[in-house]
């Protein structure tokens, strides 16, 4: 279905990624893990150009896209087929819940105000917030918020979502609602990439793990294969270290 084809992209001299090549299958969910500075948010970054490849391509549904340059026509039929959900959820602090939700079919997709609205609600009830349609950001909690970006991203029927460590700016206590949302999606077979630090989320949610680091795909691998049979050491150790936080995390400890 989606196909990232030697993807690379460096700032100044550093080379964030190097030919990074991937595919993801419909109905996958792919957890993308790794230390900071390994590339996983500048490949979504780059797959949503958002950030500019300096080479590489994407091809989705038989149909190819160049990462370093598109036609204006071709990055607007590209985008209503694809959604995307930040860390800091980037919600329109003017606009209420439904309003945020329901701006790009008014706008971009000149869809009826009627039928937009039918389907924001719809979605938000989807998500738990069918009581706070009528809610700025600023009374939403963060977790709140969160789930209105995930009911805009589905707004277009996109064809795959991309997550970028969508509990990161999150505190513990409300992490766990937003993760039940996009375990809710991967029920329902849409199509997701998401980058994480959440290890149990990507053991028990995603089918497939990749594993990046100095903007490489270190491994990739089922999650069961990922989590009790690594196959680099590089992995072990990683899957290792990130077992230690975890716990300490659980069990009252900073971590720090």
């Amino acid at each position: 279905m989606l196909e990232f084809q030697n993807v690379n992209k460096s700032f100044g001299k550093t080379k964030v990624l190097k030919d990074v090549t991937l595919k993801v299958n419909k109905g996958d969910v792919v957890a993308i893990l790794g230390p900071s500075g390994s590339g996983k948010t500048t490949l979504l970054r780059c797959a949503s150009y958002l950030t500019k490849a300096d080479s590489g391509s994407l091809i989705m549904d038989g149909e190819k896209y160049d990462l370093a340059r598109i036609s204006g026509k071709d990055l607007r039929k590209y985008r209503s087929r694809v959604g995307f959900v930040f860390q800091n959820f980037n919600l329109y602090g003017n606009k209420t819940a439904l309003g945020n939700v329901t701006l790009g079919l008014t706008v971009a997709q000149k869809m009826d105000k009627k039928e937009a609205k039918e389907i924001g609600k719809r979605l938000l009830e989807k998500v738990g917030l069918a009581d706070r349609v009528d809610f700025y950001p600023s009374k939403l909690s963060g977790g709140q918020q969160q789930r209105v970006a995930i009911a805009r991203a589905l707004a277009t029927n996109p064809d795959v979502i991309f997550f970028d460590e969508p509990t990161s700016a999150l505190d513990p206590e409300l992490t766990g609602e937003v993760l039940n949302v996009i375990k809710q999606l991967a029920d329902d077979g849409i199509t997701m990439i998401v980058v994480t630090h959440e290890m149990e989320f990507a053991r028990k949610v995603a089918n497939r793990v990749v594993f990046m680091e100095d903007g490489e795909i270190v491994e990739e691998n089922t999650a069961e294969g990922f989590f009790n049979d690594p196959k680099t050491q590089r992995t072990k150790e990683f899957i290792c270290k990130s077992s230690v936080w975890t716990s300490k995390d659980q069990h009252g400890g900073s971590g720090m």
